[in-house]
Parts: structure tokens; sequence; C-alpha cells
């Protein structure tokens, strides 16, 4: 059994031989050719090679062509900001700009990055779509939706949410038309990455989310291809309704506890894909915590309808030998010499004395705001919200992609992310409020400090 068949053997929750393996290269392959994520994400021949050398390098069973979420909001006049070492973000919201719902059009082969991302695709199925499974990653509706919308979008849900089944129907027209262009240019896989469904409760993801994504997961299966619903941060809430959508696969980050998706998808007969940390483990870690991760998602997972994989897209500065451990792990050829003393080396970090700060402090754990896009609209929440206190209130966002990020994180006993933290209280754990219930906590935890202070506590 080919690499390839291993893939779709498991994705279709059958029994396989050996699990089979499938690393998120996004902006990570842009690392393995020495070029920025700016150029990578913007020339064919760069992405080519560098899904191709991440093949030669990782021994893997499966790759996503590209992973960017931003594709179809740039093609429909949403602005990006682009990093060097990260995938761009979506920095404007065009329904925000005076452009009408009615105004939009569904991007074609010739809008945006469109005819790269199709070229780069098709040249990576004609040299590996024989070997390997190719994904082709497009952006969920409800995700895509808070690209062209903003987090506007969240008021609306209460108080207007005809308007936004309205820009879900669009959105879900774009994830069709998507999809049929990746499986046109050859791709086996189609996965269906939507971050922001994990920030909403199953019964706003049944009403605003489940119509739109079941029709896309039909459309996919009509056209005898296989289909994942990537979600990432704690959507353990909503594991069953995703199930309802009908996916083949539902792929989660570490987030999540495995071993419940497990149980959750089993009755559906849909199988999972996960979810090896991406930088504690994966970004920070030793070889050694990487095949040890590795091995207790498979121990979990099993060899029926598990793909080991990643929680999200793999960081630019990921180590090289650390992902070809997991590779070694997977194989079963641990023909390296491991220090079984390697230890992570977390920088400590000193937590501020929150009750003597005259400000209140609001940490923000996130993956990375310039590249999760959970992280991104919690900041721009959180920052929005804090902007009507003026200097009462200091944001602080804290990037778990850093060495200090994961250390305050540890130090505020957070265990997922986004984490909203207000001045040392966890208050929201990857849930989004609405601007008005952040403003409020916000000024419950200042008129707080400013009581302390008038009474003499502080």
């Amino acid at each position: 059994m080919n690499s390839k068949q291993l893939v779709l053997d498991a994705l279709y929750n059958k029994e396989v031989e050996r699990i089979p393996w499938v690393p998120f290269v996004g902006c990570h392959a842009a690392s393995l050719i020495n070029a920025d994520t700016e150029e990578y994400f913007k020339n064919a021949d760069l992405i080519v090679k560098g899904v191709t050398r991440a093949y030669e390098l990782y021994q893997p069973d499966g790759l996503p062509a590209l992973f960017d979420l931003q594709l179809e909001a740039e093609a429909m006049g949403c602005k990006l900001i682009y990093a060097k070492d990260n995938p761009p973000a979506v920095s404007s919201h065009i329904l925000e700009e005076g452009v009408q719902l009615k105004d939009l059009k569904v991007p074609t082969e010739k809008d945006g990055r469109f005819p790269v991302a199709l070229e780069a695709t098709r040249r990576i199925v004609k040299a590996l779509g024989e070997k390997i499974a190719i994904y082709g990653l497009i952006t969920g509706p409800f995700t895509l939706a808070l690209h062209l919308k903003g987090t506007e979008i969240f008021y609306e849900m209460l108080d207007e949410p005809d308007d936004v089944k309205s820009l879900m129907e669009f959105c879900k027209k774009v994830c069709i038309n998507t999809a049929r262009m990746y499986m046109e240019a050859g791709c086996d896989i189609i996965a269906v990455v939507d971050p922001m469904t994990s920030q909403i409760s199953p019964d706003n993801f049944d009403e605003f989310v489940t119509p739109y994504v079941s029709s896309v997961m039909e459309y996919i299966r009509e056209q005898k291809k296989g289909s994942s619903f990537f979600v990432c941060g704690n959507a353990k809430r909503n594991i069953e309704v995703m199930c309802r959508t009908k996916p083949d696969n539902i792929s989660i980050d570490e987030n999540i506890p495995l071993e419940y998706v497990i149980e959750t998808c089993k009755p559906y007969g849909v199988s999972v894909g996960g979810n090896i940390k991406l930088t504690l483990t994966m970004l920070f870690g030793s070889r050694m915590d990487n095949v040890n991760d590795a091995k207790n998602c498979m121990t979990i997972g099993g060899t029926k309808g598990f793909i080991l994989s990643p929680g999200c897209d793999m960081p630019y500065a990921t180590p090289i030998e650390n992902v070809k451990a997991i590779t070694s792990t997977v194989l079963g050829n641990m023909t390296d010499i491991f220090d079984e003393n390697e230890v992570l080396n977390i920088t400590d970090y000193e937590l501020p004395d929150y009750s003597n700060e005259k400000q209140v402090i609001v940490d923000c754990i996130t993956l990375d705001s310039e590249s999760c896009a959970a992280c991104q609209y919690t900041m721009e929440a959180v920052l929005t919200s804090a902007l009507p206190l003026g200097d009462k209130v200091k944001v602080i966002e804290h990037k778990i992609k850093q060495k200090e990020g994961i250390a305050c994180m540890l130090k505020l006993g957070a265990t997922n992310v986004p984490t909203i933290v207000v001045d040392g209280i966890i208050k929201y754990v990857s849930i989004l409020p609405d601007n008005t219930e952040l403003t409020a906590c916000f000024k419950a935890a200042a008129d707080l400090k400013r009581n302390k202070y008038l009474t003499g506590e502080n």
C-alpha cells in the first residue's frame, strides 16, 4: 500500500497497516528553501520548491499544497499584512468599508493570488500526486465571514441574524467554488479550515454554520473526493455538531483531548487527525519530546480512522530535526541516537504584581495573532473593547510561538489559546464575547482598582 492510499483509507475510517503521517507544512516550507513567507506565498515556483523539499525531508504520506486562509478574502478585496516568517493576515474587512454584500463576487481562477496557488497545486500534484495524498485547504465559511465583516458579526448574530445567514450563504458559495478549483487542480482531499467556529456555542454553530458547511461537505462528497473539517482552539463543545455536517474527517489541535474527539466521532463514522503540539513540542521541544508526543498520539489514535499530524500550520522556524524525529517514529526507523536527557528549556517569566498595578492588565494568550485567525480576532476585540477606558487598561499579547509566551501561559495556569486573562484571573477561554461584555469586564476591574485605592487597600 502506497502512502496516498494509506491516507485515504485512514480518512475513510478503514483499518490500516500503519498510521499515516501528514505534516501540515505551510509557511514552514518557505524556511526549508531559505525564503521569506511574503515572497513564498506570491510565487508558484517557490511553493512547489518548498513542498517538494518537505516531501524529501519528512517522507510524509500526505501534504497540503498551500496553507493560506487569506487567499479568498484577498481575492475579494480585503487587504493583507505580509510577514517574513508567518502567513499573511487580514488587515481590513471589506464589508466594513462601504461595500455591500450584493456587490461581492465569488472569486475565480483569475482573481487575487489564485493563479499562483492553482498553478503551484497542479505542479505539486503532477510531481507527487501518485505518491502521496495532496490536500487542498479552503477557508471555512464562518472564518471567511469574519474576514469579510470583522468582529461586528458577533453583534449581528444577535441583532440581525438574517443578515449573517445571507453572508454565510455567500461564503458557502465561495467555499464550494474554491473546493472545485482545488479538486480540478488534482487535490485528493479538501480540508475546510474554520478556526473561528471554536469561538461560538453549539447552538450558534447549528444555526449559523451547520447548514452551510454541510452543503460544502455534500458537494465534495458528490465529486468523490475526501473531506476534512479543520478546527483549532478549544472547540470541544462543538465536536459533535461538527460531526453532523458529515465530513469524512475532523482534524484538531492540542487544545482538545484526542481521546474525547475519537470517542465523539466514532458513532458518526468520522475519522480524526491530530494533534501533536505545535509550539511546546515541535517548535521548542527536543527530538525526544517529539518522539514521545507522536507515540502518545499514535497510541490513542490507533490504526483505524486516525491520521497523525500537527495541530495546525507548523511554525516557520520549526527545527527540521524535530519533524524528522516524528517521521522516524512513524516509520519505526529509530536509527538516530536521541539524548534522553534533552529537555525543553523554557525561559522563566515573572508575572506582574497585579494588585499593585495602577492599570488593569489584560494578558492575551495566543498562538500568534499574525498567523492564527481566532487569535487575531480575539486581539482585535480586546483592543477595541479596551479603547473606551483609555490608559486604565494595558493589553499584552503573549504569543506561545515564543518561549516567554509559553512561560507566561504556564505561570497563569492557562491551558488553551486564545485565553483572555484580566489582572491574573482567567476570564475567557477559546470563546469571544461581544465588545460590550468585554468593556464591562475591563471596567469592573478598573473600578475595583479605583475603589481599593480610595479605601487605602493598596
